[in-house]
């Protein structure tokens, strides 16, 4: 049976990220990814915004690991010459009633460290958006975009450079914790191939499949097993040149952040994500909900030439609260929470995930 000091479980950018800061402090790791390549699901599924950190609670997890992943992310960035752009972001009141609700965002962002924010009315964003409707809105000028691809790239490179291994196409059957490390039996999911490992320390960052990966440990009590839930949020595209320089979100809504407008490196314009909970996830974009997207679009865009816009791609977030429920945190379970010596599960790695996952990987690593 072949042992190894840590197993990551998950090759999104928060698995990746936590593989290179354990093969950078001298560690020998392994990552078991059950697809055919790394980061296909919620990690390369999203809006790839590099989140200033301004709606979640102060104190909590969402805010300090955004706030610090975030200065984190845009120096990684710089150093590996990953595609970014520090555009700025725009959040846009277009009811006045949703004008003293800015003031609420951004004394909530200034709770949680964020000082940058600044209010502009209607004809001071008309100078930088002439194509804009607004009563009102609060500029983020720390927020910006990424290449997801080439930051997973990069962050699986530097962990390859320091031994860190990848294997593909690897599924995990179960995990027995010895209480001196763990035994697992994996299966190569295109030979059907069964293997055994050891490790000594184990990390669950399977994002989706968290929750599924949990319940197959012998000896972690289902009490510390959280429902996960599934919110599929779809993107619409709109070709032609780009109209916008900032990205642009709407107050926030119930379940997410709203049909916001983002760019991608290109300068292309995506809308999106909206929110539908289904039981399992199936990546599919209903293209019957173009009338509803460029109804939600058009209260700050009044311009949007509808026609022109199609049906892209969907991503899922795996969530802790269900319909109607509020938000929850992030939850990074050490041995202080399941007293399982050697392992770590991350469970709700939505939003601001991609943002946050240098800190989480600096915060898993010093809890381990």
């Amino acid at each position: 049976m072949d042992k190894v000091e840590y197993i990551v479980v998950g090759a999104g950018v928060v698995g990746l990220a936590i593989a290179r800061r354990l093969a950078e402090s001298g560690k020998e790791v392994l990552i078991l990814e059950q697809a055919g390549a790394f980061g296909t699901e919620t990690s390369s599924r999203n809006s790839e915004v590099i989140h200033a950190g301004i709606y979640y609670t102060a104190g909590s997890l969402k805010a300090r690991l955004c706030v610090e992943g975030r200065a984190l992310l845009y120096d990684y960035a710089r150093t590996r010459a990953i595609p970014h752009s520090q555009c700025g972001k725009l959040i846009v009141a277009t009811e006045s009633a949703q004008v003293a609700r800015l003031g609420e965002i951004r004394k909530q962002a200034a709770d949680c460290g964020v000082s940058d924010l600044h209010l502009m009315d209607a004809a001071q964003v008309a100078t930088l958006e002439p194509d804009l409707r607004c009563k009102a809105a609060l500029m983020s000028p720390s927020t910006g975009i990424i290449d997801s691809h080439a930051l997973m790239l990069a962050l699986l490179g530097d962990a390859e450079a320091k031994g860190a291994m990848l294997s593909l196409n690897t599924q995990v059957l179960s995990i027995r914790a010895t209480g001196k490390g763990f035994e697992i039996v994996t299966k190569d999911r295109q030979s059907g191939e069964v293997f055994e490992l050891k490790a000594g320390q184990l990390v669950n960052a399977a994002g989706l499949w968290a929750s599924e990966v949990a319940s197959r440990i012998d000896g972690l009590d289902p009490r510390h097993i959280p429902e996960t839930h599934f919110a599929r949020g779809s993107y619409f595209t709109l070709s032609g040149r780009p109209r916008f320089s900032h990205l642009v979100y709407p107050v926030p809504e119930p379940g997410g952040l709203g049909v916001h407008l983002t760019l991608d490196l290109a300068g292309s314009m995506r809308f999106g994500p909206d929110v539908e909970w289904i039981d399992r996830p199936v990546y599919a974009v209903n293209a019957s909900n173009r009338a509803v997207f460029a109804q939600k679009i058009k209260a700050y865009w009044p311009g949007l030439p509808a026609d022109d816009l199609h049906p892209s791609y969907c991503g899922i977030r795996p969530k802790l609260s269900g319909p109607g429920a509020p938000a929850r945190d992030f939850r990074i379970d050490t041995a202080a929470r399941h007293c399982i010596p050697g392992l770590v599960n991350l469970f709700g790695i939505e939003s601001p995930g991609l943002t946050s996952s240098l800190a989480i990987a600096d915060w898993v690593a010093e809890g381990l």
